[in-house]
């Protein structure tokens, strides 16, 4: 009887954990697996990093335009699209392009993989700079505002900064669960 109970036990735990996999990826979707990987290897960035800050940016919405203009999955700024392409050695930049998934993520991957150059591969300082731009990051190091540490994030004067770094860590950890075999 006991063991009975022991094999029900195990069954409901495995039934729990199957069906919280298949809650979480419904409220935690992977779309563009393809070609989020495909541009994660081609600029050594982890997929599933790429995935949270597309969760965090746009939900995945490729139409996505926040109140200050960012546009597309990687919610980029019009002047940093044009920026990028002009790092690509493309000519002509029309902004509309950032609202097309792969060009997207062609654009704003190539820029978060600049930003882990720039900060010596430090995903926390990456992240920061992706969102409240490189050059405060860099004062905000060099006047000791902040010492860079996931265990500092409150240090961070931006608060819209420091929110998107930790939500941005949160769904890394989420997607990495649901999603990594």
């Amino acid at each position: 009887m006991r063991r009975l109970l022991l094999l029900v036990l195990v069954l409901l735990l495995v039934a729990a954990a199957l069906n919280a996999e298949r809650i979480g990826r419904h409220y935690y979707p992977f779309h563009y697996q393809e070609m989020i990987f495909h541009y994660a290897h081609q600029h050594s960035l982890d997929p599933y990093l790429l995935a949270a800050l597309i969760k965090t940016e746009s939900n995945f919405r490729s139409a996505a335009e926040s109140p200050k203009g960012a546009l597309g999955l990687m919610q980029i700024m019009p002047n940093t699209g044009r920026w990028i392409a002009d790092q690509l050695g493309e000519e002509e930049f029309d902004p509309a392009v950032l609202t097309d998934p792969e060009s997207n993520l062609m654009l704003g991957s190539w820029y978060l993989a600049q930003l882990f150059d720039e900060f010596n591969d430090d995903p926390i300082l990456a992240l920061a700079a992706y969102n409240g731009g490189r050059g405060n990051v860099q004062a905000w190091l060099r006047e000791e505002r902040w010492t860079g540490e996931a265990k500092n994030l409150e240090q961070i004067p931006f608060p819209e900064t420091r929110q998107f770094v930790r939500k941005v860590l949160l769904n890394y950890r989420i997607y990495n669960f649901l999603y990594r075999n």
